[in-house]
C-alpha cells in the first residue's frame, strides 16, 4: 500500500457496501474489501483499480463464523496494512414468525450483526487509539427505533448496533476518533430478497444512500439517517408508544412477506 489512507468495507459486494467502496476510491483511497462472494469482490476490485488507481485488497470471509473477525484482523495485520475507516456494513435479515424461523438462521444474524461487528470494532479500534486518529461507520437500520415484529431479531440486532455506537462515540471523544451509526429505511439492494419480503416501493437507491452516509462519516455526525420520510419516521418512534409501532411494523412486514411468496410462486 502507498501512503493514502486505507478503508477496511465489510459487505462490500453489493448495495451500500458496494458504492460506498466505489466512493471511498474516487476520494483517494485504498480499500480492504470484504464480503463472501469472492468472485464478486474481484470484479469490483478491477472496476474500481480501472476507475480510480486504488489498490484494493480482496479478502472473502464468512463474517457471521465465530473466528472469523479475528482471523480477518490478523490478516490485514499481516499484510501491514493500517485501517484509517472501519465500516462495519456486513448484515443480514430473516422474515417470519420467531417461533417458526430456523435457529441456525438467528444464530447466524446475531453472529455477523452483533458479534463480528463487536469484535472488528474493537481489534481495530486498539490502533486507531494508539494513532489518535481514525472514523468507524457502523450500519444499523431505521429498525433500530422500534420493535419489529415478523422479523424480530434483525430489528433487534439494531438495536444493538445503535445503542453500542453511540455509547463507544462518546467514550472516543478524547482520542480523535468519531463513530458513526448509519441508519437507513428500506433500499434498493439483495437485502430484502434474502430476508423472504417484498421491497418497499419507496425504498431509496443503495448509491444515494451511500452517499449520504460517506458525507455524514466525513463530517464526523453520530448519527445519519438518509433520507425525510425515514427522518420522520424516526422521530415519530421516539413519541408513539412501543405497542403501536409494534402493530404498525407488524402488519406492514406481514405484507412484505405475504407478497414476495405470492411472487415467488
Amino acid at each position: 500500500m502507498n501512503n493514502s489512507k486505507t478503508v477496511l468495507i465489510t459487505g462490500a459486494s453489493t448495495g451500500i457496501g458496494c458504492e460506498l467502496a466505489k466512493l471511498f476510491a474516487k476520494n483517494g483511497y485504498d480499500l480492504v474489501v470484504v464480503a463472501r462472494n469472492k468472485e464478486k469482490l474481484d470484479e469490483i476490485s478491477k472496476e474500481i483499480n480501472k476507475a480510480c488507481g486504488s489498490k484494493v485488497i480482496v479478502i472473502p470471509k464468512d463474517l457471521s463464523l465465530p473466528m472469523a473477525a479475528a482471523e480477518l484482523f490478523e490478516e490485514v495485520s499481516a499484510v501491514g496494512v493500517d485501517i484509517d475507516v472501519l465500516v462495519n456494513n456486513a448484515g443480514i435479515g430473516n422474515c417470519g414468525l420467531f417461533h417458526e424461523t430456523d435457529i441456525s438462521r438467528d444464530v447466524e444474524m446475531i453472529g455477523l450483526n452483533i458479534t463480528s461487528l463487536t469484535a472488528l470494532t474493537k481489534l481495530f479500534l486498539n490502533k486507531m487509539i494508539n494513532k489518535q486518529s481514525g472514523k468507524i461507520l457502523n450500519v444499523a437500520s431505521t429498525g433500530a427505533y422500534q420493535p419489529g415484529p415478523y422479523i424480530a431479531v434483525y430489528y433487534a440486532t439494531k438495536a444493538y448496533v445503535l445503542s453500542f455506537s453511540e455509547a463507544i462515540a462518546n467514550e472516543l471523544k478524547g482520542y480523535g476518533i468519531t463513530v458513526s451509526t448509519l441508519c437507513p429505511g428500506a433500499t434498493k439492494t439483495e437485502f430484502a430478497k434474502r430476508a423472504g419480503k417484498k421491497d418497499l416501493e419507496n425504498a431509496m437507491d443503495a448509491k444515494e444512500v451511500a452517499a449520504i452516509a460517506y458525507k455524514g462519516l466525513m463530517k464526523g455526525k453520530r448519527i445519519i439517517v438518509p433520507g425525510i420520510a425515514n427522518k420522520i419516521g424516526v422521530i415519530l418512534s421516539k413519541f408513539m408508544p412501543r405497542v403501536n409501532s409494534a402493530s404498525i411494523i407488524g402488519k406492514a412486514q406481514y405484507k412484505l412477506v405475504q407478497e414476495y411468496r405470492e411472487n415467488k410462486h
